[in-house]
Parts: structure tokens; C-alpha cells; sequence
């Protein structure tokens, strides 16, 4: 299959021409997968804009990248501010996955970060869930920028049978050499492929790193993007290669129940005896 992963500036409140951008490379390369980065509809930095600029899912914006996804064959992933319908004044960081047969699918994040110059705990909602999506290369598995940080997330994916698990990030340069390592270790702890795609530009301070990679289930980087600077990952990979891995390295079948129980119990202040 072939994946393109944009680490390209989206323009900061214009929906038009970031959705120009996205629907006009998807027309032009018709990739297998077409990733784009976390909130890259709109830009990440909105603050209180995002009220205005969030749309639904089933939304003008989804529904054109869904149309771009029909025609051109591909299977596309980008990042929205998603304005929920039946969740009065609920508004999530969310991933749309439109397919070629035009399924929409959503994926929203689970772990919003609040510290140093993060807010998003005062714009959005917490996701729930973690939904795999099928699509005509196989399952996919998906995650937003810091969600990378927390293991079982891609863990429970796996199970769930994902061939690949993608990440749309919008994260910066202060935070780039944590993130190279961790995309790896995702990869090789669930033996599975792993592709990485952030931002680049400058908002609010906030310097975007780039630094985009696609990782192989052995660890082995398949592609990879320098910092800062605008560019495409282009890649093509064989996703029976992660029959190849698994057997070498068993952690979806040796993980044990008991290990997250024991998690669970601790996190709600009451530890298993």
C-alpha cells in the first residue's frame, strides 16, 4: 500500500483553503492512506474561535473530504475540532477517517493535555472509546499527538486487530526527541506499523516540529521527515509484513488481563490486593 503523510502549515482559522490543500492532494496522488496532522482543518491554536469553527462530523468539511476520498480511491485521516451532535455545547479534537465507499468514521482523543502552554481541558471534550477502521488495505488504529504517550491505547488497537496505527500530532519542537523514541517503541512493542504525522509552522509561540516518520513493525524507520520545514512522506509498505514480526515477538498474544486490572484498581484509589 501506498501512505502519503502531509507534515505541512495549515492556515490558522481558514477552513477553505486548508481544506483546499488536503482534497487537492488527495485528487492529484490518489495514495492507498492520505494523513494529515491533528486539527489540521483549522489549525491548532484556535482558543475560543474553536466554538465558531467546529463542525459536525456528518458537516460540510467531512463531507467534502469524504466525496475527495470516493473519487480518488483513498483512505483519508485529518484532524478537526468536531462539533458533537446531541452533546449540547461538546467539542472534541477528533480525527475523521473517510474511506473509499464512503464510510466516515471518528476517532476522538483521549488524553488532552494541560500544562506548560497547553489548554485543551478548556476547549474540549474527552474521547471514549477506541474504534478501529476498515478500510480496503486493512485495520486501522488511530491516536492524537499526546495520546502517543500512553501505551495502552495503541495496545487495545492492536488487539482490536489494527495493521496499522497512525498518529496526527501538532506537537512542538521542545517536545520532538521524546516523541522520536516513543513512535518506535509503539511500533516494536505491538509489532505492528507505525506512522507519525505532525505540523510544522509557528503559532502563538508554539513552534511545530515536524519530524514525521513512518516506523516498521520491527522498529525499523521506513520513512522520515527533517524538522521544521514543509515536505511528504511517500512511502510504500507491505502490511503481511507484520505476520513476518509477530512470531518473534509475541506481546499481543503474551500480554495478560491481569496487568490492567491491577492499573485500573490503582488509578481509582483502590489497589488490588
Amino acid at each position: 500500500m501506498r501512505i502519503l503523510g502531509a507534515q505541512w502549515r495549515p492556515k490558522t482559522g481558514d477552513t477553505a483553503t486548508n481544506l483546499k490543500a488536503m482534497t487537492g492532494l488527495v485528487a492529484k496522488e490518489k495514495p492507498d492512506l492520505a494523513l494529515f496532522p491533528e486539527m489540521w482543518l483549522t489549525g491548532y491554536t484556535l482558543r475560543d474561535r474553536v466554538i465558531e469553527l467546529a463542525e459536525p462530523a456528518d458537516g460540510p468539511s467531512v463531507e467534502a473530504v469524504s466525496k475527495a476520498a470516493r473519487r480518488a480511491r483513498t483512505t483519508v485521516v485529518f484532524g478537526f475540532p468536531e462539533k458533537a451532535r446531541g452533546h449540547r455545547g461538546a467539542i472534541y479534537n477528533a480525527a475523521a477517517v473517510c474511506t473509499p465507499d464512503g464510510e466516515v468514521g471518528v476517532f476522538r482523543k483521549w488524553f488532552l493535555p494541560n500544562f506548560g502552554p497547553y489548554e485543551e481541558k478548556l476547549f474540549f471534550h474527552k474521547g471514549h472509546g477506541i474504534p478501529v477502521f476498515e478500510t480496503p488495505f486493512g485495520t486501522l488504529g488511530l491516536q492524537i499527538c499526546y495520546d502517543l504517550f500512553f501505551p495502552e491505547l495503541a495496545k487495545v488497537a492492536c488487539l482490536k486487530g489494527a495493521d496499522l496505527v497512525a498518529n496526527i500530532s501538532s506537537s512542538p519542537v521542545t517536545a520532538r526527541s521524546l516523541f522520536q523514541q516513543i513512535i518506535h517503541a509503539r511500533a516494536v512493542e505491538n509489532a505492528v506499523f507505525f506512522a507519525y504525522v505532525n505540523r510544522v509552522g509557528t503559532d502563538l509561540g508554539l513552534v511545530f516540529a515536524g519530524g514525521s516518520a513512518l516506523v516498521g513493525p520491527r522498529g525499523d524507520t521506513v520513512a522520515e521527515l527533517p524538522l521544521i520545514k514543509q515536505g511528504l512522506i511517500d512511502a510504500e509498505v507491505e502490511l503481511g509484513d507484520t505476520d513476518l514480526a509477530r512470531p518473534f515477538r509475541p506481546t499481543l498474544r503474551d500480554s495478560r488481563p491481569e496487568v490492567f486490572e491491577e492499573a485500573a484498581h490503582l488509578l481509582r484509589g483502590s489497589p488490588k490486593r
